[in-house]
């Protein structure tokens, strides 16, 4: 098994690096690799059963775009194909049509049809409590963006805290088995 953290030296904010250590420490026998912002990414190349991709800063998130861009149609087809993936925080973001800024558009991967509202001088930190299928979910939010529009899939039903934007009554969003959430950090520990 390969599990690939794609762009640790920045898309690691808010602890999201533990969502890796965990993996390995779950199943000792994969292949960890971390693939830096100027390689080219191990699912392009070879597969990647698990992809992580945790949250950036603003500047960065358009750097990874640009980088991933050249990679869409491999991502896609790997997620198409069933590779599982780990996005946290504004990770989620890049799956989506754009980011709407102060007016201006930053055109994302575009593999879905959402895009995100950004506000850079209101900043959302709240709790969380939701559940998928089962089980009870628990997490953090801190962020200057909802997104909006046609979501792929839902993922978290929200029981406490805010959703995809204020007054949804989902969070995060769920392809296949792409699974994408604005809660924080170590999201696989706290939620194991």
């Amino acid at each position: 098994m390969k599990i690939e953290v794609l762009f640790p030296e920045f898309c690691q904010w808010f602890g999201d690096s533990a969502n890796a250590r965990y993996l390995s420490r779950c199943i000792p026998d994969a292949d960890m690799i971390s693939t830096s912002i100027n390689s080219v990414p191990n699912f392009a190349d070879s597969k990647s059963d698990i992809l992580i991709l945790g949250s950036m800063t603003e500047s960065q998130q358009v750097t990874a775009v640009e980088r991933l861009s050249e990679y869409r149609e491999k991502l896609q087809e790997a997620i198409e194909d069933g590779m599982f993936v780990i996005a946290t925080g504004n990770s989620t973001e890049l799956f989506g049509d754009h980011i709407l800024d102060s007016g201006e558009q930053i055109p994302m991967l575009r593999l879905f049809r959402f895009h995100a509202e950004r506000d850079m001088t209101y900043r959302h930190n709240s709790l969380f409590l939701g559940e998928f299928e089962d089980m009870t979910v628990v997490g953090y939010k801190s962020q200057f963006s909802f997104i909006k529009g046609t979501i792929p899939g839902d993922f978290i039903k929200v029981t406490g805290g805010a959703g995809n934007s204020m007054g949804d009554p989902n969070e995060g969003f769920r392809y296949k088995n792409l699974f994408a959430t604005y809660l924080l950090g170590p999201f696989l520990v706290t939620n194991p």
